[in-house]
């Protein structure tokens, strides 16, 4: 397929490797305050094998990023090397909290000591936060996904984080490029839009 959509789910769970959530013993998923970890090859929690790339006939474009509100989380994504997510002065932030973007969304509003998972489960944090625009990863750039805690991790607590991405391939991706050089927003409906205007161009 040319273009499809997909998500990804990471999550770090306190001694379950038998889902393949963690592996090695719940020691190894403690992380430090204001440590940024991968989601993708961070070695703790679920991981995949390589580093998310794009291909010369690949374009890819992130929808959404969510994070668990908990131990003050946030996610940030980073372009190669350059995160999205930046103060107005160009210096370092965490990235979009979790409290903004919640994963799962209505998940239980931290507790008023705001640290560890104490919960007040007569509350819901609902999302305030929209990723629009779009992040555009471009043909041959590399991305990441990456969750800090402001409190750090202990070898109990459960956080997870979420990603949805639009993969266009092939064709696609070249259509993809085209939209963002007429500055038209990449996504499926423009991509079909500008399919039949070529076919209806060269009906004509």
């Amino acid at each position: 397929m040319a273009m499809r959509s997909q998500v990804y789910e990471w999550s770090i769970i306190a001694g379950n490797s038998a889902r393949g959530r963690a592996s090695g013993a719940a020691g190894t998923l403690t992380l430090a305050a204001d440590t940024d970890l991968s989601i993708f090859i961070g070695g703790k929690g679920n991981n995949i094998t390589k580093p998310a790339e794009t291909t010369a006939t690949q374009f890819i474009v992130i929808e959404d990023v969510a994070c668990s509100p908990q131990l003050e989380g946030a996610v940030q994504v980073r372009i190669n090397t350059t995160d999205y997510f930046q103060n107005p002065d160009v210096t370092d932030q965490a990235g979009v909290p979790g409290l903004a973007s919640p994963y799962p969304r209505g998940a239980p509003l931290p507790g008023a000591a705001g640290v560890g998972n104490a919960t007040d489960v007569s509350t819901s944090v609902l999302p305030s936060f929209t990723l629009y625009p779009s992040i555009y990863v471009l043909p041959g750039q590399t991305f990441d996904v990456l969750y800090r805690s402001g409190v750090g991790l202990a070898a109990t607590d459960a956080v997870a984080c979420f990603v949805k991405y639009t993969l266009y391939d092939g064709p696609d991706a070249l259509i993809a490029n085209k939209l963002l050089e007429m500055g038209i927003t990449v996504n499926p409906n423009n991509v079909d839009w500008y399919k039949r205007s070529l076919l209806e161009g060269g009906m004509a």
